[in-house]
């Protein structure tokens, strides 16, 4: 199951706090997932395609179900995430009393944050895994369909959205080159993501 959590966070023995510039993937699922549905449907030559971005949102309760169609290995990411991230945190509490800079009651109070945040950390993982299995389909479609490019309007989100495309597209094989820029079109600001060579 995915949902939203918050900030990473960054656990230590003297507390828990929350790096605020690294936000949970979760929220720029929607936005992946409606871009990605967007632009995976069949092109014809010299056509323009629009989507109507005022769209509502996918919800909640159906976003999972959504993400399934173009994740079809969605359980078992989710599956083998917990399994890497458990290894990950026993790793973490070996660390911790390993630790020979630390008191004993420091060791107690960092392992007791650790086990606070437990859940907290293994969601926001999940959420990353499935954002960037989206963001991979996303730059499948793009390669496969010889997508140009893509408008968005400019934002936070549709950037990082945007952004995280480009950086897959460069992953591939043999990668891919692209510009993403802001300009502005009849007082609005828009994002180009343009594909340059393939």
């Amino acid at each position: 199951m995915i949902k939203y959590v918050g900030p990473k966070p960054m656990i230590s023995k003297s507390g828990i706090d929350f790096d605020q510039s690294k936000e949970d993937k979760f929220i720029y699922l929607n936005i992946a997932l409606q871009l990605l549905k967007a632009i995976d449907h069949e092109y014809y030559e010299d056509k323009k395609y629009i989507y109507n971005i005022n769209s509502p949102h996918i919800s909640e309760d159906t976003l999972e179900k959504e993400i399934k169609k173009y994740c079809h290995n969605y359980e078992e990411l989710i599956a083998k995430e917990n399994h890497i991230l458990e290894d990950e945190f026993q790793d973490e509490l070996r660390h911790i009393f390993e630790n020979k800079t630390l008191e004993s009651i420091e060791k107690e109070v960092c392992e007791n944050n650790w086990n606070m945040m437990h859940d907290y950390i293994l969601q926001r993982s999940i959420n990353k895994k499935v954002y960037y299995c989206i963001i991979q389909q996303l730059a499948e479609v793009v390669k496969k369909d010889n997508i140009n490019y893509i408008i968005t309007p400019m934002n936070q989100s549709f950037i990082h959205v945007l952004h995280s495309v480009q950086g897959a597209l460069t992953e591939q094989k043999f990668p891919i080159d692209t510009k993403l820029e802001i300009y502005e079109e009849n007082r609005e600001f828009l994002a180009k993501l343009s594909i340059i060579n393939r």
